[in-house]
């Protein structure tokens, strides 16, 4: 909806609007509650983490700063009405991160699987190609660097509060 009232407000008032759609950001300063954040806390904390589903989920997931290339790129270049797909540019399963996560950690994830989630998209994937075309979007940094970004971060940030 949010699009679409961009998109009449280009047309019939000339606001030079612009659609961002971002899939999955992760990095540095991530919130709390994202599954990355977790998964990565639990493995500093070595504590268990909970995983819906089989794992062979997948997801497009973009680093934080790709994500505000392509924001500050479309805020130059954007084409007025269209809507860019914003993604990391491969789709990667749950259980290839978790894999990752370890080996960045040095140590193995205690994982409990729980049934999937209803509602929760089997796999998503961003086609980027018109971000490519029109604002030379490529993303610079792969999903291994940006989980060892977001590693470093948290083990260098103070455990978060609980207010339980």
């Amino acid at each position: 909806a949010a699009e679409q009232l961009g998109y009449l407000y280009h047309v019939n008032y000339g606001v030079p609007a612009v659609a961002m759609r971002y899939f999955t950001v992760y990095g540095p300063r991530q919130r709390p509650d994202m599954a990355f954040n977790r998964f990565i806390r639990a493995a500093l904390d070595d504590t268990p983490i909970t995983l819906y589903g089989d794992g062979e989920q997948t997801r497009d997931f973009t680093f934080v700063a790709d994500a505000v290339a392509a924001t500050v790129a479309a805020g130059e270049r954007g084409v007025p009405g269209t809507a860019y797909n914003i993604g990391g540019g491969a789709r990667v399963s749950m259980n290839q991160v978790l894999r990752l996560i370890e080996r960045i950690a040095g140590r193995p994830l205690k994982v409990t699987r729980e049934d999937a989630q209803k509602g929760d998209m089997r796999d998503t994937y961003a086609d980027t190609s018109l971000a490519r075309r029109d604002l030379g979007f490529v993303p610079a940094v792969s999903l291994e660097d940006g989980l060892q970004a977001e590693y470093r971060w948290l083990a260098a940030s103070p455990a978060p509060v609980s207010h339980a």
